[in-house]
């Protein structure tokens, strides 16, 4: 789940990390009624030429709420679509891993794509994307089918978070406006994870959870017809092809950890999980390989691996890799837990899911109030700290119908964990647009954004898992996972410095 990485209200700092001098020059502009290219130039905290700021930050923020929104309305309906489809319980983590999976594998080729061929463009090829293919996702009839479509989904959903926020460090070229809208751009994936299950909670109570995907499906659509109207065109171009070779590789190595992870839960000592973990092993040298001889052949790669020198990359990376293993992997998978646990009703879930997901939103809003005291790094290190503290908290009230004191408990640790994942939130887009050259706003995002799907992906396998052994082990591996992440990310920032 999306975070502030960036995004937040009427800001008051300048970002963190400042990119290194050696950034490549700004795109010539390109031709075309109402369209700007290149990395804009301008006062920092003024529009880019030919941009639209107020414009683009709307329409990239509704379109990442509901694209966070599709993302988490199967976490509520889990149990009612594992009974549609007859899902094996060894299985039912692919029908939540199929949107995190093509989020995973597309979201560094569309960050490529939409710098060197028009961000504008590939945010609106995938938010038409998004509105078919989830139409498509509610008419599924098995469990292959709902998978393929969530997988398409991601892939559509990678361009539009990829493209949103290269879109927006086009439209705000620095400074605290910066800050602001990519603040309010994370508040908004808080929104969508907040939103999605409570949607569909709602909605099952009068209608089937295909309902959900009909209504998400018409509202990106119509996101995708003002997105036509009102955003300007820009772009880095570069000469080559997409990358891929580097694509399949990723996809592949993905699919294998996915799949390892899955049968995981039936026997983590069998051959087939660990041939599995190295195939995943084996494609991700195979990927790396691959980047590494088209940077030094003058092809542009996938991911610019020379950006793992920076210090701030790295610290976006890594603490978008353990958000999504130690608080979206988890937290994706509680509301079943508390189904199956306690026996709640799936709409109760739905609120209760609203504190974590609702206090998230809040904190993302408001925490730009902190940039000018805070450093992002520093930020997300807090934000996994707090994190950590409301799952510790969570510890064992999903496992039986809670009593008062458990309630009290629940509410507390789900507000606790909200308000880090705030933080989280507002500080990852902040550090994935200020972490890389200008001109490479969407391959940052990409990478930031694969990062934290891949996480989220492997996280929401790990903890179906070790779900069978008890609630309280997946909560416990989330907690170890969200303290290794500060310390990651805390390690990382002094080098940031």
């Amino acid at each position: 789940m999306p975070e502030r990485t960036t995004p937040s209200p009427p800001p008051s700092a300048p970002p963190t990390a400042t990119p290194p001098a050696t950034a490549t020059p700004p795109a010539k502009a390109v031709t075309g009624s109402g369209t700007a290219t290149g990395s804009g130039t301008g006062v920092p905290g003024s529009g880019a030429p030919g941009s639209r700021p107020g414009a683009t930050l709307v329409v990239a923020s509704a379109a990442t709420a509901l694209t966070l929104m599709n993302y988490t309305a199967p976490m509520l309906a889990l149990p009612a679509m594992a009974a549609t489809f007859h899902t094996a319980a060894s299985a039912q983590a692919w029908l939540l891993n199929g949107t995190p999976l093509g989020l995973a594998v597309f979201l560094l080729v569309a960050g490529s794509l939409a710098d060197d061929h028009g961000r504008r463009r590939v945010f609106l090829l995938g938010t038409l994307a998004l509105g078919v293919t989830t139409a498509l996702g509610g008419l599924a009839t098995s469990t292959l089918t709902f998978t393929l479509a969530r997988i398409a989904q991601g892939a559509a959903s990678a361009a539009v978070l990829a493209a949103s926020l290269g879109l927006l460090a086009h439209a705000y070229p620095g400074g605290a406006a910066r800050i602001r809208a990519t603040g309010i751009w994370g508040a908004f994936v808080s929104a969508g994870i907040a939103l999605g299950p409570l949607l569909a909670g709602l909605l099952s109570e009068v209608a089937a959870w295909r309902l959900t995907y009909g209504v998400l499906a018409a509202a990106t659509l119509v996101v995708a017809g003002f997105g036509t109207r009102t955003l300007a065109e820009s772009r880095a171009p570069r000469e080559g092809r997409p990358d891929i070779a580097g694509a399949v590789a990723l996809g592949l190595a993905l699919a294998a950890l996915l799949t390892a992870l899955t049968l995981g839960r039936d026997g983590w000592l069998r051959p087939s999980v660990g041939l599995l973990l190295l195939a995943a092993l084996a494609l991700a040298a195979v990927f790396g390989r691959i980047e590494t001889g088209r940077a030094r052949a003058g092809r542009p790669p996938m991911i610019d691996l020379a950006l793992f020198r920076r210090p701030a990359f790295r610290a976006s990376v890594a603490g978008a890799l353990f958000t999504g293993l130690a608080v979206i992997g988890v937290f994706s998978v509680l509301p079943t837990l508390l189904q199956h646990g306690t026996g709640m009703a799936p709409l109760t879930t739905a609120w209760l899911f609203l504190l974590w997901s609702g206090t998230s939103f809040v904190v993302a809003l408001q925490v730009r109030r902190l940039a000018d005291r805070l450093s992002a790094p520093r930020q997300l290190a807090v934000g996994f700290a707090l994190s950590t503290a409301g799952v510790l908290t969570l510890l064992g009230t999903a496992d039986a119908a809670p009593d008062g004191a458990g309630w009290f408990r629940l509410a507390l640790g789900l507000l606790v964990a909200g308000v880090g994942s705030g933080l989280l939130n507002a500080a990852l887009p902040r550090l994935a647009v200020d972490s890389v050259p200008r001109e490479r706003a969407a391959m940052g995002s990409g990478a930031n954004n694969s990062a934290r799907y891949i996480g989220s992906s492997a996280g929401v396998a790990l903890a179906l898992a070790l779900a069978t052994a008890g609630p309280d082990t997946a909560l416990g591996t989330a907690a170890v996972l969200g303290v290794v992440g500060a310390g990651v990310t805390l390690a990382v920032g002094r080098a940031a410095r």
